[in-house]
């Protein structure tokens, strides 16, 4: 399918980009207008964009069907300033209610069953229910069009965080599988974040990694191992060589069963090696790859 955006009508473009572009992290939030009048919102087009200074940007887009905008967007311009509230697991439903488009001057705290917490440095309140608040300044607020679909980017400076203790670490730090994060997708899909998605890719960081090019042929055109494994192999900063203390039973049993045969042999050791990549036993991957053919 190739699909020329220009040539599209607006709402289905809208679908194509949201299923597209996903996980999408969830902006919640609370803003307030000059007569004190508090709006509580959640934004899907959201993220970090720099740590020094502090800034996340989040859009708070015209309506397609109407090209009015959010109320959010009319308090932050009035009211430079926001609380962002994280958005876990626990508290996702009655964040979509707080998407409701309720007439201004509703309180979607109180609708969506929130309890408003005030804030230390700005004005709007926290939702007290969220594990993670950054207050925040409104840098500026640009406008990406005038027909309905397009965004306004409110660029924000992070001045504080709150951060619930129950989801730290020994160290401190935020711990990832504390955190139930929720993100959305296209359509009405989210997302969970938790123990059965949570999977770790070590960085290369400064020292490179030899990279798939400067993997042996043999590996490289495997027949069983997949385009992740050859990363993480390649991942390695230097060739590895064979360890001749390293031992293991299963490998032992695959080069003596099938010294006569390379080619079979070959393809044990890659499927081996492929269930120890996914354990992430990158050291033992190599160490069984490297008693077969790497021509």
């Amino acid at each position: 399918m190739f699909l020329a955006l220009d040539k599209m009508p607006t709402a289905q473009r809208h679908g194509y980009l949201q299923a597209a572009i996903a996980p999408r992290p969830v902006c919640f939030a609370s803003t307030i207008d000059k007569e004190g009048n508090v709006n509580l919102s959640p934004f899907s087009f959201f993220n970090l964009f720099s740590s020094a200074p502090p800034i996340v940007i989040f859009s708070p887009s015209r309506r397609v069907r109407d090209n009015t905008v959010k109320h959010t967007l009319e308090n932050v311009l009035e009211v430079p300033e926001v609380v962002i509230n994280i958005v876990d697991y626990a508290m996702v439903q009655q964040t979509s209610l707080a998407s409701c488009e309720y007439p201004k001057g509703t309180d979607e705290f109180i609708k969506a069953g929130f309890t408003a917490q005030p804030a230390s440095m700005v004005k709007p309140p926290m939702v007290q229910e969220s594990k993670i608040k950054l207050e925040c300044r409104v840098q500026e607020v640009k406008p990406l069009g005038q027909e309905g679909g397009a965004g306004n980017l409110v660029i924000c400076e992070v001045l504080c965080m709150h951060i619930d203790d129950s989801i730290l670490d020994a160290n401190g730090m935020i711990d990832q599988q504390k955190i139930q994060h929720v993100a959305r997708l296209g359509g009405d899909w989210y997302c969970a974040i938790n123990n059965n998605s949570l999977f770790k890719v070590p960085k290369p960081n400064t020292q490179l990694g030899i990279g798939i090019d400067a993997l042996p042929t043999g590996i490289r055109n495997s027949k069983v191992l997949t385009g992740n494994d050859l990363g993480q192999l390649a991942n390695v900063h230097e060739m590895p060589v064979v360890n001749p203390a390293y031992t293991d039973d299963r490998l032992k049993n695959i080069v003596q069963y099938y010294s006569i045969n390379p080619d079979d042999m070959d393809l044990e050791l890659h499927s081996y090696a492929g269930e120890l990549l996914k354990e992430n036993n990158i050291e033992a991957a190599w160490q069984v790859l490297l008693a077969g053919s790497l021509d």
